[in-house]
């Protein structure tokens, strides 16, 4: 027996965990003492990073390629494969920006660029079998006319947020049978005509979830979208949650300033396993002194066509500012009755969501002079892993594995200057800077004309924060920001 699997048995019997009823994750007592991670690697360029179907690896992706982390020994995590410059013998490659990886039994999805680039650049996903994770072979590549800010992979079908000058899009690739074939696109402009008068980056599609032939669509200012997609190549609209309407969006200035600030951009979404629970994240800054940070919504979709928004978790306490110490909610996950999510600077919790709509705050680790978390996903039951793109724009950045189990950290760093929290409490975004949750039964009727009483607003310009920051800061001062 080598090292690692005799350290894998071991790591098991130590880290039992339950499954309680319908799945719940029950917390695990494998890692007594104060709240910390049980193990890291570094992996330059970290961004999203999603763990296979046995937890035993995670693949993240890498900015030039994606990287496989062997996670079999939670405390001692390896990278054991890296895919870097992919299609670099192309004569528009290599495949850049790639922010964004999924997996979906052996195969594998990687994809870029998540910005637009200048020039005449690849554009497109590679498509992998993993069947052994530390030697994955290149299936197929698909190029496409768009950049790809994320992706996600079910039935065999991948789904691509298109993303173009006029227009934006939700993209479906059939690659059941290896051959990427593109068969169907879905957009809002399907549904309503209007939509077209509204600068695109306003109503980005930002990120796709599918499940349970549903997709959930985060669109930026325009909300939450979900689409049927039981026939990917007739697709058709179910609801719409929170956001702003075309009238309203038209009258905003694109580059205005305010589109940072809450209620922010819908950029992230998924459902629980039955899909009668939708989270959403919302991303938004203080900018002039008003708003704050974005936090995540827990909506009651069980009817979809008239979901009702539960919770809300407001962000860790901090400035909020796109000059200072970034918490405004990233990725996250929803397993069973528990919610794994990162906040930047801000660290990664874990909330007990038996109740959504009172979550109960696990767990709270950070470290903001190390680690800025892009996304926290469940392993197994014993773990979940969370990306970080580290604090240093030379390229740090890693993979951390922590315990699911209630604890506090010691002595967790501050978040905040006094200076900083006086001021924060004279703004009008005072509460998106509570530690905690606020709970709102407020009931949407998910029309279109009307915005919902949930996640609406202002957002970052463009297809990604950095890229819309870039922009609206000049190049010197998002270097000097980043730096």
């Amino acid at each position: 027996m080598d090292r690692r699997s005799f350290l894998r048995g071991l790591g098991g019997a130590m880290a039992l965990a339950t499954v309680g009823p319908a799945g719940a994750v029950e917390t695990t007592t494998a890692h007594p003492g104060p709240y910390r991670p049980l193990g890291s690697v570094s992996v330059t360029n970290a961004r999203e990073a999603v763990p296979d179907p046995s937890g035993d690896f995670a693949y993240v992706a890498t900015a030039d390629g994606f990287a496989t982390v062997d996670v079999q020994v939670p405390s001692d995590p390896r990278v054991v494969f890296r895919a870097q410059n992919l299609l670099s013998g192309r004569e528009t490659g290599p495949l850049r920006l790639v922010q964004d990886v999924k997996v979906e039994g052996d195969r594998l999805i990687a994809a870029g660029p998540a910005d637009p680039l200048r020039g005449d650049v690849l554009q497109g996903f590679v498509l992998y079998d993993v069947s052994d994770p530390a030697d994955p072979e290149r299936v197929a590549f698909h190029e496409t006319r768009f950049p790809i800010h994320n992706c996600f992979i079910r039935d065999g079908v991948v789904y691509l947020t298109a993303n173009m000058e006029d227009t934006n899009a939700l993209v479906m690739v059939d690659v059941s049978g290896g051959t990427p074939e593109e068969v169907g696109r879905w957009s809002i402009t399907d549904r309503n005509a209007a939509w077209s008068e509204v600068p695109a980056s306003l109503w980005t599609v930002h990120d796709v979830w599918v499940r349970n032939d549903r997709a959930y669509l985060a669109h930026w200012d325009a909300g939450t979208y979900i689409a049927d997609v039981s026939d990917p190549s007739d697709p058709s609209f179910v609801a719409k949650i929170g956001g702003r309407s075309p009238a309203e969006l038209r009258e905003l200035p694109e580059q205005a300033r305010q589109v940072l600030r809450l209620p922010g951009n819908d950029h992230y979404a998924m459902t629980s396993d039955d899909g009668n629970l939708l989270g959403v994240n919302e991303e938004a800054w203080q900018v002039d002194g008003e708003g704050g940070p974005g936090g995540v919504e827990l909506w009651d979709v069980s009817d979809a066509t008239n979901p009702t928004r539960l919770s809300t978790i407001d962000a860790p306490r901090s400035p909020g500012s796109f000059y200072g110490t970034w918490t405004t909610a990233h990725n996250f996950d929803i397993v069973g009755d528990r919610l794994f999510t990162s906040w930047y600077q801000g660290g990664v919790k874990i909330h007990d969501i038996s109740d959504p709509a009172n979550p109960r705050q696990l767990a709270w680790w950070r470290r903001p002079e190390e680690a800025s978390f892009w996304t926290a996903k469940r392993a197994t039951k014993g773990f979940y892993v969370a990306s970080s793109m580290g604090r240093d724009e030379n390229g740090m950045g890693g993979l951390y594995t922590f315990p699911i189990e209630e604890d506090q950290q010691r002595d967790p760093p501050s978040l905040t200057t006094e200076a900083a929290e006086t001021a924060n409490r004279t703004t009008s975004g005072q509460a998106a800077f509570a530690d905690d949750t606020t709970t709102d039964g407020t009931a949407t009727d998910g029309s279109e004309s009307e915005p919902g009483s949930g996640a609406a607003g202002g957002s970052v310009p463009g297809f990604g924060v950095g890229a819309a920051l870039a922009g609206l800061l000049g190049a010197g001062a998002w270097r000097r920001f980043r730096g």
